[in-house]
């Protein structure tokens, strides 16, 4: 028997297992990890280019690759069920050419979307067809449904053309929904969390979160922003994206709204849920999502932002998903500016392809600053009169309003009482219903353990759990250059055992000795390969600044995990002949997302978990930490999604042993199936 000791690694040039890097995206996959220094992360402020397929056929599977992210990323894969909105509307009120109502619905139960209705005055029955009008959605972005310029303010927009009236443009947001009901169209804007009427959740923890708050810590009763949110993907950007979805189904559940001409129109933090809602909602006819589609900062709030969403992505691209239908925007003296040679060039090009080259447009005014002011408003009324196909009267250019004042705008009075639970206590409810929800769900796609139970067909299972975990653990292939080394470089692997050994090789993860229960490969005449990763490195890079929340890091990178798991099935597919991928402790986490990965290329895969669970994890920073993934089912469902394919278990509790029979016995497939 031959010594298993850790040899130097000039071996590895003998055998020429040579790994070209073509996972790295922005992220440092050499044989050096040690140093979380030596990582170029990409952060919210990088450049994210859109390159267009160059078939249809290329971008229609791209385009379902992206909103599946979209869905993961959000928290809403599967999609919680839509229970009864309860809505109420209360307190109509009339203005010079339309006339405004509150309204309050539950998106989730218990949980309160706030916000006011716009319709056309009596008498105005500009684009109605068949007894119905238009349906304009209007998510408000930061500052508020509310928001009013300050003096000074004004008068700037006021001097430079940003505005034309004193009314209108203190109150911008206000001004855009009451116009387009002037236009014949009925319009809702709602509150997004923390803002106006919707303070369940308070501004500070929906926009401005700094650091950990102690109920974070508490693993029993989650609340945002905890380590159990992060491992069930559940975020304000995610709870804020199905209000929006929620308040569509509102706005389309009137008997006056079109459900075949509904629009969505926001800016700023609002254009981001516009894009959003576009790419995942098929309602959507017409979209303007205003101020935040680019190639350069891609949102800096906590509400923008969720796990996993531009990993080899970015907004331009994420607002492609809603073309070929009709979309406009601007570009302003903002992250937008250079967009008109870098984003909508390429949207042209996709719309081009798709038939539609007259259905996206996008106006420089780059005299303005970011806004959504009165020039960029009368070019969306301009877009939506076409394409809502309202009437050749319809007013498309805007005029004053008298200001509203608060008692028109607040939803609670004392008919309507806000309602009295919030802050934490709220937070563990909804997320907890959340879970609950997802679980159920999730839970009828497991192959049964027994086998009496109702067959289920396995497809179901790789479709609800693979999807997420080929997402989450996937590093996009990019030419990023990071950490002064190019994307093209390779990395190696240690030679253990003889290089003139030909049966096979065995690849091994793990710290100390070849376990024993693989000496017998050996003996077969496998040569011995350990790759070359620092299995010491128990932290995270981090992207650096003082904002306290992981979807800042893993929006925009893999977890390392990832990036190792992506290493070993590379280095698993390029060798020639039988491969053995073996691992153990925490180091199964990344030998059991390459053996998915790599599929029959991966001859056999060994595993010895010794109790190993990711849900164990306390804290982002952890080397193990992988966003999502208690929800889809932790090391069971991982490890189960090997099947069919040849796989041993040593030593697994009964979870693990449980989940993957159950599968392999799903799969017809336990005679590839060992579990000691």
């Amino acid at each position: 028997m031959m010594s298993h000791r850790l040899v130097s690694g000039d071996g590895w040039l003998a055998v020429a297992l040579i790994i070209c890097l073509s996972f790295a995206s922005g992220l440092a996959t050499s044989a050096d990890e040690a140093s979380t220094a030596d990582v170029e992360l990409k952060t919210l402020d990088g450049h994210f280019p859109f390159d267009v397929p160059d078939t249809v056929q290329q971008w229609n599977q791209r385009a379902s690759t992206l909103r599946h992210r979209i869905r993961v990323a959000t928290g809403l894969w599967p999609y919680p069920p839509k229970t009864p909105l309860k809505a109420t509307i209360h307190g109509p009120v009339q203005h010079d050419g339309f006339m405004t109502e509150k309204v309050y619905f539950e998106s989730f139960p218990g949980h309160f979307v706030t916000g006011q209705l716009f319709r056309p005055a009596d008498g105005n029955d500009l684009a109605v067809v068949d007894g119905k009008r238009p349906g304009v959605l209007s998510p408000h972005g930061h500052g508020g449904r509310t928001m009013q310029l300050s003096d000074d303010d004004l008068q700037k927009n006021l001097k430079t053309g940003g505005e034309k009236f004193e009314g209108s443009g203190r109150n911008p947001k206000y001004a855009r929904c009451a116009h387009l009901a002037r236009m014949g169209c009925v319009v809702f804007m709602f509150d997004m969390l923390g803002y106006a009427d919707s303070q369940q959740i308070g501004f500070e923890v929906a926009h401005r979160h700094a650091k950990a708050r102690p109920e974070e810590s508490n693993r029993t009763s989650p609340c945002l922003y905890s380590i159990d949110a992060e491992l069930n993907l559940q975020s304000i950007m995610g709870w804020q994206t199905w209000n929006a979805i929620r308040a569509l189904d509102f706005l389309e559940s009137l008997d006056d709204v079109d459900p075949d001409r509904l629009a969505v129109t926001g800016g700023s933090g609002g254009g981001t849920q516009t894009i959003l809602l576009g790419a995942l909602d098929d309602r959507v006819s017409v979209s303007f999502p205003n101020g935040m589609v680019s190639t350069s900062m891609q949102g800096g709030c906590y509400c923008e932002n969720a796990n996993y969403l531009r990993i080899g992505t970015g907004n331009v691209e994420l607002a492609a998903l809603f073309a070929p239908k009709p979309q406009g925007m601007t570009a302003a003296d903002d992250w937008t500016r250079d967009m008109m040679n870098d984003g909508f060039p390429e949207l042209v090009k996709l719309y081009t392809m798709l038939g539609q080259p007259d259905h996206v447009m996008c106006r420089p005014l780059l005299h303005f600053p970011h806004n959504y002011n009165y020039v960029t408003r009368e070019t969306m009324y301009r877009w939506m009169a076409t394409h809502l196909s309202l009437p050749p009267e319809s007013p498309l250019v805007e005029t004053d309003m008298v200001p509203p004042t608060e008692a028109e705008t607040s939803v609670w009075n004392q008919q309507h009482p806000a309602p009295m639970d919030s802050g934490v206590p709220h937070e563990r409810r909804v997320l907890a219903w959340w879970k609950q929800q997802a679980d159920e769900s999730l839970k009828a796609s497991l192959p049964p353990y027994q086998g009496d139970a109702p067959e289920r067909p396995l497809a179901k299972f790789r479709h609800d759990f693979g999807i997420p975990w080929s997402i989450m653990l996937t590093v996009p292939d990019e030419s990023t250059k990071q950490a002064g080394r190019d994307a093209d470089e390779t990395t190696g692997a240690e030679l253990i055992s003889d290089a003139t050994a030909s049966a096979g090789t065995l690849i091994y993860c793990g710290q100390g000795d070849l376990p024993d229960e693989l000496d017998g490969w050996l003996d077969q005449g496998y040569r011995l390969v350990r790759p070359e990763l620092d299995w010491s490195q128990d932290e995270q890079p981090i992207v650096a600044n003082n904002k306290r929340y992981a979807g800042f890091t893993f929006g925009y990178n893999p977890p390392l995990v990832a990036r190792r798991w992506g290493h070993l099935a590379r280095l698993a597919t390029d060798i020639d002949g039988p491969v053995v991928l073996a691992g153990s402790g925490r180091h199964v986490a990344w030998v059991a997302g390459a053996a998915m990965l790599a599929g029959s290329k991966v001859t056999e895969c060994w595993l010895r978990p010794d109790g190993f669970r990711f849900a164990a994890v306390d804290d982002y920073t952890d080397a193990t930490f992988v966003p999502g993934a208690t929800k889809y089912g932790d090391l069971p469902v991982l490890v189960s999604l090997r099947a069919p394919h040849r796989l041993t278990i040593v030593g697994a509790d009964d979870a693990v042993r449980k989940q993957v029979t159950a599968t392999y016995r799903q799969a017809d497939a336990m005679d590839r199936l060992t579990v000691k």
